[in-house]
């Protein structure tokens, strides 16, 4: 896509609300092409309520979102998952459906009416549990894995729907550590090698200056700032955002910004230290 070309899915002036309580009004967003977008936030921000507006699941009061160009509530149901995929905040398998049929679900856009199932609906399980490092796992139940397991078998279904466009609600709630960053060395392979669009709602800052090409912080419903890691997460825009005091510095690992909170605790320690050194 030509850089002047307008984004594939962004949000205009989007008043955005359940029933009679407004979460965003007035809030526009373009999400890059072919990069990973991270949406961060203090609690109730609105973070997850735009991308349930930009999965259409969400229909603004005012505003539109647009998907290739067209407001999206005026593409077919079918089209817009042959597009467009999101993994929901804490999905639910149904009970006692396996692995491998829970990704076949996620074939379910491309089928038609007299062919249910064809080659490269096989092909694409195949290869979206192979990416995953679920295919071991194809005939297990869904409810006996691990959750690190399970959030890597829904992505599964989400790789397998073979959309240009992903969107994931907290992928790595409730996940331990290791299996967080599992998740989003999977995510970001995702992105290197199929040049997916994947926006990610996170609330780790770290994580998302690690993982995201573009990021979007919310305050109050509305974008503080957008734009690359460096250029967006500064000590001022954690503090006005999350009402923290820290240090921003760049990670030893990937060079990203690394956000280093000012704790009291802390605080505290420091202080202990330097009395004991200069007592030594």
């Amino acid at each position: 896509m030509n850089p002047s070309d307008p984004p594939r899915l962004s949000g205009a002036d989007l008043r955005l609300a359940y029933d009679d309580r407004v979460i965003t009004d007035g809030l526009s967003v373009d999400i890059p092409d072919g990069v990973i977008t991270a949406i961060v936030g203090a609690n109730a921000c609105g973070k997850s309520t735009l991308l349930r507006a930009l999965a259409r699941l969400l229909k603004p009061h005012r505003g539109r979102v647009l998907l290739d160009g067209h407001e999206i509530h005026s593409i077919k149901t079918k089209e817009v998952a042959r597009r467009l995929g999101l993994l929901p905040q804490s999905p639910i398998a149904p009970e006692g459906i396996t692995v491998g049929d829970l990704v076949a679900r996620g074939r379910s856009p491309h089928q038609k009416l007299l062919q249910q199932w064809s080659e490269a609906d096989e092909s694409a399980v195949v290869a979206a549990l192979t990416a995953t490092n679920t295919i071991e796992l194809a005939d297990r139940a869904v409810d006996e894995l691990s959750g690190g397991q399970r959030q890597r078998v829904w992505i599964a279904m989400a790789l397998a729907q073979e959309t240009p466009i992903l969107l994931l609600d907290e992928p790595t709630t409730f996940l331990d550590i290791a299996h967080q960053i599992e998740v989003l060395d999977l995510v970001a392979d995702l992105n290197e090698r199929r040049a997916a669009t994947v926006v990610m709602v996170l609330h780790d800052l770290n994580q998302a200056c690690r993982y995201a090409h573009h990021v979007i912080a919310m305050n109050g419903g509305a974008v503080a700032a957008a734009g690359a890691p460096h250029d967006v997460i500064t000590a001022e825009l954690v503090r006005d955002v999350f009402g923290l005091e820290c240090i921003v510095v760049d990670d030893p690992v990937s060079g990203t910004p690394m956000v280093v909170p000012s704790a009291r605790r802390s605080q505290r320690y420091g202080r202990v230290r330097r009395h004991a050194a200069a007592t030594s």
